[in-house]
C-alpha cells in the first residue's frame, strides 16, 4: 500500500515560525515533524510515499529527498500558492497514488499509531464485509482513525455506531478525526484535478451512504497546530516521554 502525506498548508497560527520554515520540518525531538511519519511508515513496511506541498515546498524536497534514507521512494506533488486543500491535494496526486486504496496522514500531527497494525484491521474489516453487510467497503470510500476530542475541539466531529462513522448528535459520544485514515481513490473520482477542496464534503457524502468507518486510537495524538502545542510536544519527545 502507498501513502500519502499532506504537507501542503501554510501554517497561519503557527507564524512566526512557517515565515520561513514549512510546519512539517519544524523540529520536535530531535527530528522534523514529517520524519518522525516516514520513520513509522517505512517500519510499517510501507516502501512509497506521496507528500504534497505548496508554502515553501522545496525546502521539503531539499531535505527528505528521494526518501532512500529512510528505504522509501518518495514522489512529490506541488500545489499552487495556497494550495488545494485536503480533497483538492488528494486527488491532484491520484496518478501518483494508483488505484488501490491508499493511507493519507496529516502532515501536522503527531501519533504513536502502529500503522501496521491499523492497516492489518483496515484489511480485516474489509475482508469480513461480505460476511457481514452492515460493514462499509473499503472500496467504496473509507477507513478513519479516530481519537478522544482534545481540549482544543471539545465537540469533535462524528459518532460512531460500531466501526460505521455517523453524524454528530445530541446524546451520542463524538470523537476527532485523527488526520489518518485509508481512502479509496474512487473517493476522489469527481473532485476536478486543480481545483481546492476540502474534505468534509466527501465525507459527509460517505456517511449519507453508509460507506464511512473508522477505528478509535487510544494512545498519544496531537494537532501540532500552535506554537504552544508544538514547544509542549518536542519537550516530551525530547525527554523520551
Amino acid at each position: 500500500m502507498k501513502a500519502m502525506i499532506l504537507a501542503a498548508g501554510r501554517g497561519e497560527r503557527m507564524r512566526p515560525l512557517t515565515d520561513h520554515t514549512p510546519k512539517p520540518l519544524l523540529p520536535v525531538g530531535d527530528k522534523p515533524l514529517i520524519v518522525w511519519h516516514l520513520e513509522k511508515l517505512a517500519a510499517a513496511g510501507i516502501r512509497e510515499v506521496v507528500i504534497n506541498h505548496a508554502h515553501l515546498g522545496e525546502q521539503i524536497e531539499q531535505t527528505l529527498g528521494d526518501g532512500a534514507r529512510w528505504g522509501l521512494r518518495i514522489a512529490y506533488s506541488a500545489e499552487p500558492p495556497g494550495a488545494l486543500e485536503t480533497a483538492g491535494g488528494i486527488a491532484q496526486a491520484l496518478p501518483l497514488l494508483g488505484e488501490q486504496p491508499f493511507l493519507v496522514v496529516n502532515g501536522d500531527v503527531y501519533c504513536d499509531l502502529d500503522f501496521s497494525a491499523f492497516l492489518r484491521s483496515t484489511v480485516e474489516m474489509t475482508k469480513n464485509q461480505g460476511a457481514n453487510p452492515t460493514l462499509p467497503s473499503l472500496a467504496a470510500s473509507a477507513h478513519l482513525l479516530f481519537v478522544a476530542n482534545p481540549e482544543h475541539h471539545r465537540g469533535g466531529d462524528f459518532s460512531l455506531a460500531g466501526s460505521r462513522v455517523v453524524a454528530a448528535s445530541a446524546g451520542s459520544p463524538t470523537y476527532t478525526y485523527a488526520g489518518i485514515g485509508v481512502y479509496s481513490p474512487a473517493m476522489f473520482a469527481d473532485v476536478p484535478p486543480g481545483q481546492a477542496m476540502k474534505l468534509r464534503p466527501l465525507l459527509d457524502a460517505a456517511i449519507a451512504a453508509g460507506t464511512l468507518s473508522a477505528s478509535l486510537h487510544t494512545g498519544r495524538w496531537v494537532d501540532v497546530g500552535t506554537p504552544q502545542r508544538l514547544a509542549e510536544l518536542d519537550a516530551a519527545l525530547s525527554q523520551g516521554q
